[in-house]
């Protein structure tokens, strides 16, 4: 989905940058493309590339865990059960969505497989986030089709039905350039305002 969003931003004239883990996707042209293959580069990444941006979309997430410990040999199998310690990720969403005085429009994506509006809805109250797109994953997951449903902040809720997601994605982009337009109409009218 991620690169369907970019593909359709760059149909739509805009800048892209798309930070991606490994993937056997071909690149839109014309997008900077930075790889990363961790956790935690895809934090520092991100958080590099975020106030460069106008609109932040995070449409898949790294694994919430990670293992405590990396073995430089390969481990043997043995007899028995094998345990592994892990440790959570760094939280990318939640922590840009803790930004003071951020600038960017913050897009988040739930992928819920229960209560897909509920989970989404909190999710966007708990990150901070402008909007969140949510989808259940049992639909959209190792498809080229999803449905989705865009929750804003003020509660409103738009849905998109079933489609291909390089359709999805050409209407996602319209309706994010769309409230960031507005939004920063708002800010601009504000601080005009002021002086």
């Amino acid at each position: 989905m991620g690169y369907a969003i970019a593909e359709a931003a760059l149909e739509a004239e805009h800048e892209v940058t798309l930070i991606s883990g490994p993937v056997n996707l071909e690149t839109p042209r014309g997008a900077k493309l930075f790889c990363v293959s961790t956790s935690d580069e895809m934090f520092n990444a991100v958080h590099q590339h975020a106030d460069n941006c106008d609109v932040c979309i995070l449409c898949a997430a790294v694994a919430d865990y990670k293992p405590a410990k990396i073995s430089q040999v390969k481990i043997k199998k043995r007899v028995g059960n094998v345990s592994l310690e892990l440790t959570p990720t760094r939280d990318i969403l939640d922590s840009l969505g803790r930004r003071q005085n951020r600038k960017f429009l913050l897009v988040g994506f739930a992928a819920e497989t229960n209560d897909v509006e509920e989970n989404a809805a909190q999710k966007l109250r708990a990150k901070n986030c402008d909007i969140i797109v949510a989808n259940d994953a049992r639909v959209g997951m190792e498809s080229d089709e999803n449905e989705v449903g865009i929750l804003f902040r003020d509660g409103a809720i738009r849905k998109i039905s079933r489609a291909p997601k390089k359709i999805l994605a050409r209407e996602l982009v319209k309706i994010f350039s769309k409230f960031a337009t507005k939004r920063f109409d708002k800010k601009n009218e504000a601080i005009t305002e002021r002086n």
